[in-house]
């Protein structure tokens, strides 16, 4: 893995296939997928370059492009794709994937604390969901079973018997187990339609106009896909709503800011959401709960797939554990509140 200034090295080569000799590339971000940089040209104008994690195929940049022209198109402010000078919509150097996009100026968030932020997150992807329900290209990267909520807590079964060797076994297993105990006492989703949808709407992925609470685009398209919608709402209530934020054990759920969220939401989407979509909402956000705890869970014994923070974690199974243990907890927490929380939504779209 390449140090820091390796990195920076890597990004600076890279960024030369896009743009003339910049005057400072730069890394950003707090996201643990893609390595991520702002470009600075000689005249000041910015870009981001990012490299793309190899779990995500080089052609969901083909997907990028469209969907992101296509929101510009019906007025969504969106970061676009640029080409590489050769006329490519990535660039493949050192065995690697690059791309780069235009830079859009704003605050990033890890956590929520306010109803007012909750309200402008639910209120832009309201926006991003209404811009696209005429988009009707297929998509490249279509992401089959990424909530395949039975396949991922086999995986945790299938893990917890092969890593049994693993140093930290005991402590991550009693989790796992938890887990897996309360998996089997969520409550049902019904069938629903596929919509095309952000596919990872976590907080981190908004950028909020400067000393504002409003949430003006989202970033961060490889994970385009047609979900349901109490998939996608689910996953942006499981995010938005715990204050903790997932990096931190004390996870929580706030019915203050599911208020807020889905009154924001609403207020744009009540006209084309089915009473079918709106009623599993809460029932989603449990499922996206467990299924990221078990997915956390079984990365703190394989140390395989999600990310970690190595300055805050000794290592990537403490981050990963500690994400389950938050996501674990959220999760109780909402079904305490999940009647309160059903009425909520029902408040907001009825």
């Amino acid at each position: 893995m390449p140090t820091d200034v390796e990195w920076l090295a890597l990004a600076a080569a890279a960024a030369m296939h896009f743009t003339t000799a910049p005057s400072r590339v730069e890394a950003i971000g707090t996201g643990l997928i893609n390595r991520t940089f702002r470009v600075v040209a000689p005249q000041g104008a910015q870009s981001i370059l990012q490299c793309v994690n190899p779990i995500h195929a080089p052609e969901v940049n083909f997907d990028i492009a469209a969907v992101t022209g296509h929101l510009s198109r019906r007025g969504v402010m969106t970061p676009m794709l640029i080409e590489t000078t050769a006329g490519t919509a990535w660039l493949e150097l050192g065995g690697r994937i690059w791309r780069m996009l235009s830079y859009i100026e704003g605050d990033t968030r890890t956590a929520l604390r306010r109803p007012e932020e909750a309200a402008g997150a639910g209120r832009m992807l309201g926006q991003f969901h209404q811009a696209l329900l005429d988009y009707a290209e297929p998509l490249h990267n279509t992401r089959p079973g990424v909530h395949d909520f039975d396949r991922h807590l086999s995986h945790l079964r299938r893990t917890l018997l092969l890593r049994r060797t693993h140093p930290r076994f005991e402590t991550v297993a009693r989790i796992a187990e938890r887990i897996l105990d309360y998996s089997r006492e969520l409550p049902a989703l019904p069938i629903l339609p596929g919509r095309l949808v952000h596919g990872d709407p976590k907080i981190s992925n908004f950028i909020f106009r400067h000393g504002t609470d409003e949430a003006i685009c989202l970033v961060d398209l490889d994970t385009l896909a047609h979900l349901p919608l109490a998939y996608e709402l689910g996953d942006a209530l499981r995010s938005w709503c715990n204050p903790n934020g997932e990096d931190d054990p004390a996870g929580t759920f706030s019915l203050e800011l599911l208020r807020a969220a889905v009154d924001g939401y609403a207020a744009v989407a009540r006209s084309w959401v089915s009473a079918a979509e709106w009623r599993a909402l809460v029932a989603g956000t449990l499922r996206i709960q467990i299924e990221l705890a078990a997915r956390f869970c079984a990365d703190a014994l394989n140390e395989s797939y999600f990310g970690w923070d190595p300055v805050r974690y000794a290592s990537r199974s403490e981050h990963n554990e500690v994400r389950a243990t938050s996501q674990l907890r959220a999760a109780l927490a909402l079904m305490a509140e999940r009647g309160a929380a059903e009425a909520i939504v029902a408040a907001a779209f009825a």
